[in-house]
């Protein structure tokens, strides 16, 4: 028991640049201190003291903030930060090494009794502020849930879901992010996205219709001006303007 005190009391240390000193982790994160509770609940549990096991997870929730379900499953040297407002829900499973903030729910979706209704994360996740993770499934070894976002499905290893509902976006290669910055400046349009090498990809899609449109202008473009050197009266078509502008479109999906 205090070898896994020890260790968790060195992971936050770790992994928490805030933190300043052993005796601060031990008095003053409740992140560890809900997930020490919950291991007595746990193990309360799975004896079939299941009143002993709600209190005391009753008693985690008044003291942290954080509702950690006495049949939910939690490996090693996760770290909890901050915490207010977490909820884990009966079958969720938590593997080792993985990061959840605060206001995330790993809840279920199904009424049934028996039921996997819970997530699973699998090792190394992070669950970004707020995000809210529903349903009886996978979520890969590495993979990132954006802050607030809200999963439904399976997340593949190693990728990162964000927005409501979340969407999958895909690390992009040096050279495809070095093309990607140079034409958001050509056409000052600017994905959000999550990382600096990442896309989502509703702003993939966007950016590939404004690359074409800025391609198909320059086209019409040329067209006219070889229209007028052949003599040919293009004043009507060269004056008019379509109004499109990429510059407002990218301030309105940032």
């Amino acid at each position: 028991m205090f070898s896994r005190m020890r260790e968790d009391v060195a992971n936050v240390l770790e992994r928490d640049p805030a933190a300043r000193s052993r005796w601060e982790v031990l008095t003053c994160y409740p992140g560890m201190h809900a997930l020490w509770l919950h291991r007595f609940a746990h193990w309360a549990w799975r004896r079939g003291y299941c009143w002993l096991g709600r209190f005391t997870s009753h008693i985690g929730r008044m003291l942290t903030g954080i509702e950690i379900h006495p049949g939910a499953t939690i490996g090693r040297r996760v770290f909890i930060d901050h915490g207010m407002g977490v909820v884990i829900g009966e079958t969720a499973e938590v593997g080792d090494d993985c990061t959840i903030y605060q206001g995330v729910t790993l809840g279920g979706t199904s009424l049934y009794r028996g039921a996997k209704r819970h997530p699973t994360l699998r090792r190394g996740v992070v669950i970004g502020a707020g995000a809210k993770v529903l349903g009886g499934f996978e979520v890969g070894d590495g993979a990132k849930v954006g802050s607030n976002a809200v999963v439904v499905k399976p997340v593949p290893a190693g990728a990162t879901a964000v927005g409501n509902p979340a969407r999958i976006i895909e690390a992009a290669t040096d050279g495809v992010s070095r093309e990607r910055e140079a034409k958001a400046e050509q056409m000052g349009f600017t994905a959000y996205g999550v990382t600096r090498d990442m896309d989502d990809p509703v702003s993939k899609a966007l950016h590939g219709l404004l690359d074409h449109a800025v391609e198909t202008d320059r086209r019409i473009r040329v067209l006219v001006e070889q229209l007028a050197e052949s003599g040919i009266c293009v004043d009507a078509a060269a004056k008019a303007e379509d109004g499109f502008d990429p510059k407002g479109l990218g301030r309105m999906v940032d």
